[in-house]
Order: structure tokens, then C-alpha cells, then sequence
């Protein structure tokens, strides 16, 4: 059975954590958004009537008749199937709390710049997100990468360089593209948290430098961060507390 992934053309997004997963693990997918038709396959999809649960947006998955939307589920449904989690219970269920956290945090990263509404532009909600982008860059970054280095204790099997398990898991992949959203976002904000937690630089570096990934970065299936997506570059939100114009 093919792997489906539904999700918007043109953007990483929410996405991107699930094509991560199948580009370590070497799996064929198919990207329905990108292909001819794609966008209208995934209203239909969002539109379905009948016994099984419709998604209320992308991304979500389709594998054989199984439908499975959210993030963080598409991937606990996917990853013991691809080999990019632990096989045991535990390191599935601490891996699906990781995710579930890095979904809060991307929650978070979006509502900097749609702190208002999402239905209205940037342009429209600019002091808005000014005020957002301060308290996020000063407080909640450097507190969710202190919970995400604390992580690598926890892991014991992991020794500072993994987050579940002895080997490279999901939730490594998913922590590099927070730390690559992350860098292209707030540049500045993250050169000043990142000096405090080199390990998740270490992290971020040795995910990129896997043999599949590393060619994923360089192919033209790797999308560009732009202002279209999740993590996106306004400088005027990335300035140091108490110089915001």
C-alpha cells in the first residue's frame, strides 16, 4: 500500500515533520498536494461524508483504507511501521509526548505573525504580532529548547545525542526542523539561546548530516522556508527585548 501525505503545495508546514520521517527511513511516499489535482483531492477528502472521521485539515495520511490526521498521530501511527521509532511501548509513548510538545511550540511560532486571526494578513496584525514575538523569542523559546535539552538526559540510552533510544528517532528529526524553522524565523533570538545549549545544535547537525536526509536537504522535494509557511522571516519581529520598533 501507498503511503499518501495531504498537504498544502508550497509551504513545509506541518508537513514537513511527516516527509522527514519517510525521507530518513527511505520509504517511497507520495506528496498528493504537489501532484496535478492534488489541492482538490484534499478538499474532497476534508468534505467526506460517511462512517469513518473526516479530517478537519492537512497534513493527514492515507495508507490503504486507514485515514489518519494530526502531526504528531500520522507519525506514532507511521513510525513503527517505517522503523524511525523504538519498537517498545515506552519509547513510542515518549516519543508521542515529544511530538505532542514540538506541536505546542509550532502552535506557538505561528501565532507570532497571526496572533489576531488567521483569516486576516500579517500586514493587518503587525503591532499585534510585535507584542507576541516579544514574549515568545524572550520566554517561551528558550523555555521549550531547555525542556527539549533536558530530554537528551532523560534518555539515558541516548548519551546527550538522541531523544528516544539509542538511535536517531522521529523525534530527532522533528527537532531539527524546530532548530532549522527556528534559525531562519528569529536568526537572533536563536544565536542568543543556542549559545546555552550547544546539544541541540549537536542534534540538529548530526540529523542533517544523515546520508538520506542530507540528500533530501539538497533535492528539489525540500521546500524553501518563505513567508507562506509556519516559520517565517520578519525581521521586525526579531529584535532584542526593550529595542522593538
Amino acid at each position: 500500500m501507498t503511503y499518501e501525505l495531504f498537504y498544502w503545495p508550497g509551504i513545509q508546514g506541518r508537513g514537513e515533520f511527516i516527509r522527514l520521517a519517510f525521507e530518513d527511513a527511505g520509504v517511497p511516499y507520495e506528496d498528493v498536494g504537489r501532484r496535478p489535482g492534488g489541492v482538490a483531492e484534499i478538499q474532497r477528502l476534508r468534505a467526506a461524508s460517511g462512517p469513518g472521521l473526516a479530517p478537519l485539515a492537512p497534513p493527514f495520511l492515507r495508507h490503504g483504507r486507514v485515514v489518519v490526521a494530526q502531526t504528531a498521530l500520522v507519525l506514532a501511527y507511521v513510525a513503527p511501521r517505517i522503523g524511525v521509532v523504538p519498537g517498545d511501548e515506552a519509547s513510542r509513548r515518549r516519543a508521542h509526548q515529544i511530538q505532542l510538545t514540538i506541536a505546542d511550540l509550532v502552535a506557538e511560532v505561528h501565532d507570532t505573525h497571526h496572533p489576531v486571526a488567521a483569516s486576516l494578513y500579517y500586514e493587518d496584525q503587525k503591532p499585534e504580532a510585535a507584542r507576541r514575538a516579544a514574549g515568545f523569542t524572550a520566554e517561551r523559546i528558550p523555555m521549550y529548547l531547555v525542556w527539549l535539552d533536558r530530554a537528551l538526559d532523560s534518555n539515558p540510552r541516548g548519551r546527550g545525542r538522541s531523544l528516544v533510544g539509542a538511535r536517531c528517532s522521529y523525534a530527532d528529526l522533528s527537532l531539527f526542523q524546530v532548530v532549522a524553522g527556528l534559525r531562519y524565523a528569529f536568526p537572533n533570538a536563536m544565536a542568543r539561546h543556542e549559545r546555552k545549549l550547544p546539544r541541540l545544535a549537536a542534534v540538529h547537525d548530526a540529523v542533517a548530516a544523515r546520508p538520506r536526509i542530507a540528500a533530501y536537504l539538497a533535492s528539489a522535494r525540500r521546500i524553501p522556508f518563505n513567508e507562506d509557511g509556519i516559520f517565517r522571516r520578519y525581521p521586525e519581529l526579531d529584535v532584542a527585548p526593550g529595542k522593538r520598533r
